[in-house]
């Protein structure tokens, strides 16, 4: 009596879990547990380990364990919106994997597992929405990579290793505290081919998240039509990602 209790989640069963799944546009079968208020990993999905894509985000998962790598044929990860603090070591070893997306949780730069750098196929990287200090320069080895969001984060810099990525083609690294102007153009520079990056479909906003998204994208289309003035810094569009429009307060984003 007089203790609180902790936040009790739901219980997803292997039936639940074999009733989410999905199968997508190419044919692979997707596990879809999003959305569904889960506080602790569901051990039972360990059973359908072979499936090709798995969605556990907009949850209140705090921890991913090491048996993530019984996923052995996992081309994709999303893990965005939930209250992850670290990542196991485990996560090295999917070498399938060519998304991940862990936006909007609570990771550090010394809980970012290095062995991020051993996803090889990796195509697309989502770190936006974190409290990462530093992006590690082992990034650098994932070669495949075309996409990177590492925005609302405390970055100060980004090392050269990930700017020059042979395919990147995607970064968005908007309201991070870089030291001072003269940076942030140097930043900018380096990232002009970026225009829009999309990590989440339509069909995953509500409506009134996808008119405000669309709304946005209204407004920088006419702004596109106006030549700015010389002395305008360059800035890029906003990155949209889940639930709503950018926010300063990343506590504002967090899933209650």
């Amino acid at each position: 009596k007089g203790k609180a209790k902790g936040q009790k989640g739901k219980k997803i069963t292997l039936k639940i879990a074999k009733n989410s799944i999905q199968i997508s546009s190419d044919g692979g079968r997707r596990l879809d547990l999003s959305k569904m208020g889960i506080t602790t990993f569901p051990k039972c999905i360990l059973k359908l380990d072979d499936v090709d894509e798995l969605d556990l985000s907009r949850n209140m998962l705090r921890k991913i364990p090491s048996s993530i790598q019984k996923f052995q044929k996992l081309r994709w990860l999303d893990l965005h919106s939930n209250q992850l603090e670290e990542l196991p070591k485990a996560i090295g070893t999917l070498q399938n994997l060519f998304y991940l997306n862990i936006c909007n949780n609570k990771l550090t730069t010394r809980n970012l597992p290095e062995d991020l750098n051993l996803l090889k196929n990796l195509r697309i990287l989502n770190l936006g929405l974190n409290c990462l200090d530093s992006i590690p320069t082992s990034l650098g080895a994932l070669k495949e990579l075309k996409e990177i969001g590492l925005f609302d984060n405390a970055l100060t810099t980004i090392p050269n290793s990930v700017k020059k990525l042979p395919k990147l083609m995607k970064l968005n690294a908007e309201r991070n505290p870089f030291p001072d102007s003269t940076n942030q153009e140097k930043h900018a520079d380096s990232i002009k081919r970026i225009e829009t990056l999309y990590l989440v479909q339509d069909k995953d906003l509500c409506c009134s998240c996808l008119k405000m998204c669309q709304d946005e994208k209204d407004k920088l289309n006419k702004l596109k039509n106006v030549t700015p003035s010389p002395s305008k810094k360059l800035s890029f569009p906003l990155l949209l990602t889940p639930n709503s429009s950018a926010k300063d307060n990343q506590e504002e984003w967090r899933l209650r």
